[in-house]
């Protein structure tokens, strides 16, 4: 493989699993340090760091110093920043049962996190003049759902939020961009409690079910793998998408059947 970030220094966030994990391994196969930000690593991340390839800072990212606590220690010379960091929790007893604990705790952890992350690290990349912020969002972000409302509104925000930032820092070297999954094969949607879990239990069905109908109406028929998100953010984050910036690129498996 072209190890075309080499020489570069990467920050994640939610490293330890999921996406996060694979973007990890998809930045180091493609050359990068690596520094990994979770509350708590996972066996796939301490095989990684056992490696040399990553180092993990253990952050709480949902804390309002957290993410600022969290550039400090992994020091200067960030070239690449992926905000990934985030979780949702489906609303089966609709919106008037939510609370405002509920909305703040989302808008904390799918908004707050990444823009606290952003602050901190823009300087140090406006002082070297170039900088690549990659953000993991989600096709709900534009496809509100009802049953998991607060996160669609916290990603809806989080993508406005990253075209903002491409139009203010562009022209200083600064690029970024928006990655929208669809549903993905994670254990958030498919581990026990997660969302399909979530689901089936507040309406009688199988887990199995709730994931299947979640892609029915996909063109492939299919969850995306993590990999490929994480392919997808090691070309956002590459010079060969240098002149691609406040973009969204979605990718759902034709989830979202519109323009």
């Amino acid at each position: 493989m072209r190890q075309e970030l080499e020489g570069k220094t990467a920050i994640v966030t939610g490293a330890s699993k999921g996406i996060g994990l694979a973007i990890v391994r998809g930045l180091t196969d493609a050359g990068a340090t690596v520094i990994a930000g979770a509350r708590s690593s996972s066996p796939g991340l301490d095989e990684l760091v056992a490696q040399g390839v990553v180092r993990f800072i253990s952050a709480d990212l949902g804390e309002p110093d957290g993410p600022a606590a969290f550039v400090a220690e992994a020091g200067a010379g960030i070239d690449i920043l992926v905000n990934n960091v985030g979780a949702t929790k489906p609303r089966v007893d609709g919106f008037l049962a939510v609370t405002d604990d509920q909305w703040i705790a989302s808008l904390n952890l799918n908004l707050l996190a990444a823009v606290r992350t952003t602050r901190a690290v823009l300087p140090g990349m406006l002082e070297a003049g170039h900088g690549s912020i990659v953000t993991v969002g989600s096709v709900n972000a534009f496809l509100p759902d009802p049953g998991v409302i607060d996160y669609s509104a916290s990603k809806g925000a989080l993508l406005n939020f990253m075209k903002s930032i491409s139009k203010e820092f562009g022209g200083r070297g600064i690029r970024a961009n928006t990655v929208s999954p669809g549903p993905v094969e994670t254990d958030l949607w498919l581990a026990g409690g997660g969302v399909a879990d979530t689901i089936a239990k507040a309406n009688g069905l199988r887990p199995e079910e709730v994931a299947s109908a979640a892609v029915a109406t996909t063109a492939t028929g299919r969850f995306s793998h993590p990999e490929e998100i994480a392919d997808l953010v090691v070309f956002l984050a590459s010079d060969r998408a240098a002149n691609l910036t406040g973009a969204s690129v979605t990718i759902d498996g034709g989830l979202v059947q519109t323009l």
